[in-house]
């Protein structure tokens, strides 16, 4: 009897060798590989040939996803900080400011009132629902985020920085969310959650992003002046600074992706060699292409159409409300008055704003999330409704946005990007 794992290492190897040798074929088509990975992880759950089973005897390993995926988004988020090379001032990140600031609540409390009101929901439930899909995904967006250090495109930027930054910022309303649902009496828990989940682990990520980042920068030239290192071990700086600032922001209760986000910033500023940050990002770019391949199997892997059928009108709801409404009125609120840098412009042009409306992907980090509810609290029908509405979202995010994002963005380059 030949061991599965085996011949999921075939399967995975065959699938790595196939979608490398047919990228220039798939780069013409209107897909994005995702799409292609999201298939065969279907093809490979227990529909067909059941190579993969993150459930065994209606358990949900959901301690694998949730680690998987937060290995992904680390390293996403690190890559977002490595590709921005604007200064640090509040002008040029404008865009982001709005995005984050105004968007995302936005987001959440739109899709909280969809749960509440459509859903059946309580609030706690509704907004632990909203922190789960509002974020954007740095991993699957790749196609309209930023292309290289000099890339200055104000709409890749934002929807760049935006990814970056979401991903970590959700997680307060993540926290409260799960908060209410242990305790529906708000006023007991409210005031610790502005002072630590809000205040305090957004702080305490900044500071640790910067210090471990300068850190580390510091001592690898030290040492590179005096008996340089080899230079194939040199990209595993970018993991070792990653993997650092993540635990040890952790560890005092602040946010990891933001500190490693930060971190991603700090080491494109801070080191003395300027081809060394360009060389962690074709380093990180390809580890994190990796790593999306296995985690979209696994997505695919654990679709069941039975419980996607009967959530089937609350999913379709909710997508249409999030791609359609939510998140296209929700740009259009936050970019007023918002003036492009380096244009004659006194806004943007409704087009950019239509598509930083459009591309809001949906994706890892949304099962990141879910997955950490799942081991934080989330139980019941109330887990199974939120589970497969995400699930429902995030696959057609990733075949919409799939479709669109490359003949989308090659009409924005010709036609308004400056």
């Amino acid at each position: 009897m030949v061991d599965m794992y085996i011949i999921d290492l075939f399967v995975i190897g065959l699938l790595l060798l196939m979608v490398t040798l047919g990228s220039g074929w798939i780069a013409r088509l209107p897909l994005s590989f995702a799409i292609i990975y999201l298939l065969v992880g279907i093809f490979l759950g227990p529909y067909a040939l059941g190579l993969i089973q993150l459930r065994r005897d209606q358990v949900f390993n959901n301690e694998l996803l949730e680690r998987i995926t937060e290995l992904v988004v680390i390293i996403s988020v690190f890559g977002c900080g490595l590709k921005i090379i604007r200064p640090l001032n509040l002008r040029v990140w404008d865009i982001t400011v709005r995005l984050i600031i105004f968007l995302m609540p936005i987001s959440i409390f739109a899709l909280a009132a969809v749960g509440k009101l459509f859903l059946g929901m309580n609030w706690g439930e509704a907004i632990l629902l909203g922190a789960i899909l509002a974020p954007t995904d740095p991993v699957l967006a790749s196609e309209v985020q930023l292309t290289n250090i000099n890339d200055q495109d104000e709409l890749r930027f934002g929807l760049t920085s935006e990814g970056g930054l979401n991903d970590a910022l959700a997680f307060p309303f993540v926290f409260f969310g799960l908060h209410a649902l242990e305790n529906d009496n708000w006023g007991s828990w409210f005031k610790q959650w502005i002072a630590v989940d809000l205040i305090w682990a957004i702080a305490s990520a900044i500071f640790m992003g910067i210090v471990v980042a300068k850190s580390i920068v510091w001592i690898d030239d030290k040492i590179q002046n005096s008996l340089p290192s080899n230079e194939l071990m040199e990209d595993f700086i970018a993991l070792s600074i990653i993997l650092l600032t993540y635990s040890l922001t952790e560890l005092v209760n602040g946010y990891g992706f933001l500190g490693v986000f930060v971190a991603g910033l700090v080491v494109q500023r801070s080191y003395k060699n300027h081809e060394k940050p360009l060389a962690q990002l074709e380093f990180i770019e390809e580890a994190e292409k990796l790593l999306e391949v296995g985690t979209i199997l696994l997505l695919g892997s654990i679709l069941l159409f039975k419980p996607m059928l009967n959530y089937a009108v609350q999913s379709l709801l909710v997508i249409i409300l999030l791609f359609l409404i939510i998140r296209p009125v929700g740009v259009w609120i936050s970019t007023i008055g918002k003036r492009p840098l380096e244009s004659r412009r006194r806004t943007f042009h409704p087009g950019t704003r239509w598509l930083f409306g459009w591309f809001g992907i949906r994706g890892v980090g949304s099962l990141y999330y879910l997955a950490y509810a799942f081991g934080h609290g989330l139980k019941g029908e109330v887990a199974e409704q939120i589970a497969w509405i995400t699930y429902t979202t995030i696959v057609v995010s990733v075949i919409v946005h799939g479709i669109s994002a490359t003949p989308l963005m090659k009409w924005y380059e010709r036609n308004l990007a400056n």
